[in-house]
């Protein structure tokens, strides 16, 4: 059926008495998403707070649920987020890193002309993008440690119970897959590529606003002000790089004119 295609257990045996899923309309723990009886007849699972289908998501297209998370509906991330068994963060996180390094050495290397074939020049280039690599995961790093520090702070106020850190880790790496869009702005490029990249900039903080909320099912405020924290502490990462006087080419300072 298409719930052992989406990776949840089929019987009420497989789901354990800890109760590991959630109804996506009112976050509440379910046991099982659905009942499977004989000859391939399923009966999804109603929840017993919001009398509503606990996952109405395990009979639609993976088209049709990619489609709802890039509108940012809360359901479609807690289907991802609980309901699933999606193991690919850790190949995501580094897949964008990719995306983002090359984004900023090739405008690094369009400001900074040169025509030498020399093999020095090209093994130059590539160490820069080894560079552009490793700031960029920084600040990355930077951006998750603000998110972190700001809510720990506040633990108290954020839920009754420990926050799940790991989980939050997870869905904002998750949550990050719009920087994939950095390589066709940069394929396609025009004059409005700039504006492009702001955009894309604020569709991944959208992203990681939504996926906190769901993920710690918190009030929008206080996501709103972890993700200004984490924005604060990308800043201040990008800062230090400048003194450095580092070509970071980070969101936070990208393109200022050519003097």
């Amino acid at each position: 059926g298409k719930g052992s295609a989406d990776g949840v257990a089929a019987t009420p045996a497989a789901a354990s008495a800890s109760c590991p899923y959630r109804c996506i309309e009112c976050n509440q723990e379910a046991r099982e998403l659905y009942r499977d009886y004989n000859h391939g007849v399923l009966k999804i699972t109603i929840c017993k707070s919001c009398q509503k289908p606990v996952d109405k998501y395990i009979e639609y297209d993976p088209v049709i649920i990619l489609i709802n998370a890039i509108l940012c509906k809360a359901q479609a991330y807690r289907h991802i987020l609980f309901n699933t068994k999606i193991n690919m963060h850790g190949k995501l996180c580094i897949f964008c890193l990719l995306c983002e390094a090359y984004l900023r050495w090739w405008r690094l290397q369009d400001s900074n002309q040169n025509t030498d074939p020399n093999d020095f020049i090209r093994y130059a280039k590539e160490w820069d993008f080894y560079r552009m690599f490793a700031i960029a995961s920084l600040e990355q790093t930077a951006f998750f440690i603000g998110i972190f520090a700001f809510l720990w702070v506040e633990r108290p106020m954020t839920a009754k119970t420990k926050p799940n850190f790991t989980l939050l880790l997870k869905a904002l790496l998750l949550s990050s897959y719009g920087k994939l869009l950095l390589i066709p702005a940069v394929i396609w490029e025009h004059d409005y590529t700039p504006l492009c990249l702001r955009l894309i900039k604020v569709f991944v903080l959208t992203s990681n606003f939504q996926a906190i909320r769901v993920t710690l099912n918190i009030n929008r405020k206080l996501s709103f002000l972890a993700i200004l924290s984490g924005l604060l502490m990308e800043s201040t990462m990008v800062y230090f790089f400048q003194r450095m006087e580092w070509d970071v080419g980070s969101d936070c300072a990208i393109y200022k004119p050519q003097d």
